[in-house]
This record gives C-alpha cells, sequence and structure tokens, in this order.
C-alpha cells in the first residue's frame, strides 16, 4: 500500500483495468485524470482493449509500462503482484463479459487474477448496448457484485454505437476518476455540508445583453467535485457554468449577484462551509431596458449608469454562525508578487474570512483555462498554504486547509 505524509495528499497506486469494448478508448481520459490528480496508474488491459485503443498511448499517459500477459513477469508473480500493490483497482469500461466473470471470480487473465488477487476496493464502469446492460444474467451479475461492495459507477444513457440510443454509455472519464477516489477517501469532510458559488454572474441591460466576466466556474465546480469526494454534502450555486456541475451536488442555477446573493444566504443558513469561487459583479446597471437597446435609437455614444451590488462574500462573513467557516476568492491582476500578497492580505482582513484564495488572472490566466496557481491566506493574511496544477488538484489542497481549520469557531 502506498505511504502518505500528513502533509502531503495521498498518492495512491491505482490499477486501471481496460477490457475489450469500445469505450475503451474514454479510458485514457480516465487515466489521465488520474496521473494528474497524483496517482501512480498501472493499466492492466485485456487484447480486446488494445484492438480499440494502443499501448503506445496508454503508456504516455500513465507513465507506466502496460500489462497485458498472464505469463509476463512470471519471476514476480506478477499476477498477484499488481493487486497486492494496489489501493484501487478502476475496471473501466466493464463489459457484459467481464462483469460476469467478475461475479463468476474467474480469473482466465491478467485483469481476473489481479482482482482476485487484491484485498483493494473494485469500482468498475459498466459499458455496453441497452438489451445486454438489461438482460437478466448482466443484472444478476451487478447485484452480485454490489453485494460484496463492488461500486458499480454509470451507465449513462445516451448515444451508443452506430445509431442506437439507450441505456449502457459509459459514464464520463472525469466522473469515474471522482468516484473511484472518493470510495478511498479522504473523507474527512463525511457529513459536513458545504455550499460553494461558482461561474459569473450577468448583470443585464436589456433583455439581450449584460455585464459579466470570462469566469467559467471550472475552479468552483472542481471545488465541490473533490468536496463529494470527501464525503461532503454539497450544494452547488451555479451562475452561467462553462461545465457541468458534478454528479452527487444539489445545483441551484442563478443569474445575476442579487440572487446569487440571496442563494447563497439560504444555503448558508444550515452549511458548516461557505466557499465563495464565483466571480460576483461589482457593479449592475441602474435601469434595465425593457426591449433591446438598438443603435438606430441609441445614435452613436451609450452612456450607462451603474451601481454597487452587495459585497455578498463580506456579507455571509460578517453573518456567519458560530463555528462556520468562509472562504473568499481574490483574482488579481496585479503581476508583482509581494504587491499581490498584500494586496490578498488586505482583503482577507476587510472581508473578514476564515480562508482567501488568491490568484493571479489576466487575458491567458485564471479564467477559463484548465489550470490554477494559488495562495491561501488566513484571516489575519498570513500565508497557509500553496496549489499549484490542474483546478481538481488545486480544489483538494483547499480543502486540505479548510479541514485542518475546521477545529476553528466564531463567538
Amino acid at each position: 500500500m502506498t505511504a502518505t505524509t500528513p502533509d502531503a495528499p495521498r498518492r495512491l497506486t491505482v490499477v486501471l483495468g481496460i477490457t475489450g469494448g469500445i469505450a475503451a478508448y474514454k479510458a485514457v481520459g480516465v487515466a489521465r485524470a488520474l496521473v494528474v490528480g497524483g496517482h501512480d496508474v498501472h493499466i492492466v488491459a485485456t487484447e480486446g482493449a488494445l484492438r480499440f485503443v494502443g499501448r503506445p498511448t496508454l503508456e504516455a499517459i500513465s507513465r507506466n509500462p502496460v500489462h497485458t500477459d498472464l505469463y509476463e513477469g512470471v519471476a514476480e508473480v506478477r499476477h498477484v503482484a499488481l493487486g497486492q500493490r494496489a489501493d484501487l483497482i478502476v475496471i473501466a469500461p466493464a463489459t457484459a463479459h467481464t462483469i460476469a466473470s467478475l461475479a463468476a471470480g474467474l480469473a482466465g487473465d491478467l485483469l481476473g487474477t489481479t482482482v482476485l488477487a487484491s484485498s483493494a476496493p473494485l469500482v468498475i464502469a459498466p459499458a455496453m448496448h441497452t438489451e445486454m446492460w438489461e438482460h437478466p444474467a448482466t443484472v444478476a451479475n451487478i447485484a452480485t457484485l454490489r453485494t460484496r461492495g463492488v461500486t458499480i459507477v454509470g451507465p449513462d444513457s445516451g448515444r451508443l454505437t452506430g445509431t442506437d440510443v439507450g441505456a449502457g454509455r459509459m459514464a464520463e472519464p472525469e466522473v469515474i476518476a471522482a468516484s473511484a477516489l472518493a470510495v478511498v477517501g479522504p473523507h474527512d469532510l463525511r457529513g459536513r455540508s458545504i455550499v460553494i458559488s461558482a461561474g459569473g454572474t450577468r448583470e443585464p441591460l436589456d433583455p439581450v445583453r449584460f455585464i459579466g466576466n470570462r469566469s467559467s466556474g471550472r475552479q468552483g465546480v472542481a471545488l465541490a467535485q473533490a468536496a463529494l469526494a470527501r464525503g461532503a454534502v454539497v450544494t452547488l450555486v451555479a451562475a452561467h457554468l462553462d461545465v457541468e456541475p458534478p454528479a452527487g451536488a444539489t445545483a441551484i442555477e442563478v443569474e445575476t449577484a442579487a440572487e446569487l446573493e440571496a442563494a447563497m444566504r439560504e444555503q448558508a443558513a444550515t452549511a458548516d462551509f461557505v466557499v465563495m469561487a464565483a466571480a460576483v459583479a461589482d457593479y449592475r446597471p441602474t435601469a434595465v431596458a425593457e426591449g433591446k437597446l438598438k443603435k438606430d435609437d441609441v445614435g452613436e455614444s451609450l452612456q450607462l449608469q451603474l451601481e454597487r451590488t452587495p459585497d455578498v462574500l463580506a456579507g455571509l462573513a460578517r453573518d456567519r454562525r458560530p463555528g462556520q467557516l468562509v472562504v473568499g476568492f481574490a483574482a488579481e491582476t496585479e503581476g508583482d508578487d509581494d504587491r499581490l500578497l498584500s494586496i490578498g492580505a488586505e482583503k482577507a482582513r476587510r472581508k473578514g474570512v476564515d480562508l482567501l484564495v488568491v490568484n493571479r488572472v489576466g487575458w491567458h490566466e485564471g479564467f477559463g483555462s484548465t489550470t490554477n496557481s494559488v495562495i491561501m491566506l488566513d484571516g489575519a493574511g498570513s500565508v497557509v498554504g500553496r496549489a499549484d496544477g490542474d483546478k481538481l488538484s488545486v480544489a483538494h489542497r483547499i480543502l486540505d486547509v479548510l479541514a485542518e481549520t475546521v477545529p476553528t469557531t466564531h463567538d
């Protein structure tokens, strides 16, 4: 099993089994999500799987050799060693044949022997045509695996091979990876409730135009995904996301700063943690036109009168319940590192938050990117953590710091 330290996220040894279904190409995304999350991924592919996706691709993504043959590595008893070393086994896609073999406890290939030789949690992502998924034999096999503690992710309904549509489509790679990691934890937020805002608000000028920002909502969604994996009950207040909310979170869609404030205040009334990751418009038009503003009517120039929107973060921090922790985000364009920290420290104190996540944004960084680089400050403005990488790993590091702060209470 993989060792870890209190100061570092746990690095898991993950065996990713890939079987011979058309959805095997999506397993590349599962491997990538696990590797990007910092885990050591070892792929066990069936011969059928390698007819759908090439060994070089799998080895480049996993950064480890791909294992296929039961009779390779006999001296090290590889069919036992892989299973014994694994912290987690994921099979994606899991075909009807593979599911039947698992239910029967067969060990006719390297993947089957690896599963039987391991005490690690097993997660499978079924993928097959609807008729196969709904066949009584498959239904019975899935029920058998569930009774043994196997986690089943999916399948979804949607487009299958050719023109067929129905249940049996493999779940998306990010969902499979997140669901698998949730099985092994950490579960330091189990039973805790967390409300997270994400995306960017829009303040209407007329029925077709608005004042907004370039936030995609990816970091907020990643926080929701990470919190779910760690056992939290998650509510996501979503303002115009470019990505789908994670399965398992309760999503509340909002449009404007006022709507976001109302939703966050309602949810914060019972939440243990409040995270304001959304980019909220600082100003809104004092008047909204009932119809489209037309150039012929307006003329060569248009003057707008704007008014301040409520400071949602400061209000939530001011009115927090005893024991509730409030996290804010500060997106700044300041290029100087010392000045950026100074701005962040002043904002942390002024807003009254428990934790402020500061990140630099600009024309080509921050908003819309799949990666992030952040500095975390406590309420006094002192640096308590840093994170750099894909937004899911950054989210987990933020939650690491948040979990460490749980004992903090407010009078």
